[in-house]
């Protein structure tokens, strides 16, 4: 069982919803990295997604592409990435880590490459933008024989066969697009999120997190009441913005404990 399927199982045993949370990494410098992941477990985060730093994420809104412009005025690759997650490896060994991002970084450093690299540095899975499930089963089937979870995207507009192919080669989690559009954009319809659950569920059996576009307490309680998890990013990567370098990491810690108060209540 991987780390991000126990956690997902002790979540359900404890009858809790899962809070997953996301930044760039080497945003807003390279030496926060570290700390703001150990800020976002202290919050109360249970699944963190690291995002590779890319020059053309075409599905992040403008705060997410700023982060990442941030981050590649410092050179931040997939080898830093992975030294981020193997400092974070020190002191917590248990919180998973999911390395998100497009399919360049990983295509030139090697799909082998990038798999060992994982299980050396404590990663525990990817979601990868621009993988459809049709093209990677070897993938998938390679990062599973590691122990490793590739996390794919549902949307409102995926057909019931791409449904059906992401229950085939998914593993970890499903991360249900709740918006057409990129991240941090429009405010979420609860009720068509629960309309549009239920048919993923009709063929997908493992946890569902819902993202794109939560953004406060009161929106990341009413998604939970139909998603197994929340997902979180582009506001967390305001809040860096809001707070800078000096005060991000006391920021994000705080505004994630927010969120796990209101999920928990």
């Amino acid at each position: 069982m991987s780390r991000i399927e126990s956690t997902f199982a002790a979540l359900k045993a404890a009858d809790k919803k899962g809070l997953v949370t996301f930044i760039t990494a080497g945003d807003p410098a390279p030496e926060l990295t570290v700390p703001l992941l150990h800020a976002l477990v202290e919050g109360g985060a249970d699944v963190l997604e690291l995002g590779v730093p890319f020059s053309d994420p075409m599905a992040e809104g403008p705060v997410i592409q700023r982060a990442c412009e941030r981050a590649l005025k410092f050179n931040i690759g997939m080898r830093d990435v992975m030294g981020y997650v193997r400092e974070f490896r020190k002191t917590n060994a248990h919180t998973p880590v999911v390395l998100m991002g497009y399919a360049n970084p990983i295509e030139r450093m090697g799909t082998d490459a990038f798999i060992q690299g994982c299980v050396d540095c404590g990663a525990d899975g990817a979601i990868v933008v621009d993988y459809p499930p049709e093209e990677c089963e070897a993938f998938a089937a390679a990062m599973r024989a590691k122990e490793l979870d590739v996390i794919f995207l549902l949307a409102p507009t995926s057909t019931p066969q791409r449904i059906a192919q992401v229950a085939k080669v998914g593993s970890g989690f499903c991360y249900y697009v709740s918006l057409k559009g990129v991240t941090g954009a429009g405010n979420i319809d609860t009720e068509d999120v629960a309309r549009r659950l239920a048919a993923v569920r009709e063929h997908v059996t493992i946890p569902v997190g819902v993202g794109f576009g939560i953004r406060d307490a009161q929106t990341a309680k009413a998604v939970a009441q139909v998603a197994d998890a929340v997902v979180i990013g582009s506001r967390i990567i305001q809040e860096i913005e809001s707070a800078g370098p000096e005060r991000a990491v006391d920021a994000v810690r705080t505004f994630v404990s927010g969120i796990r108060q209101a999920l928990d209540e």
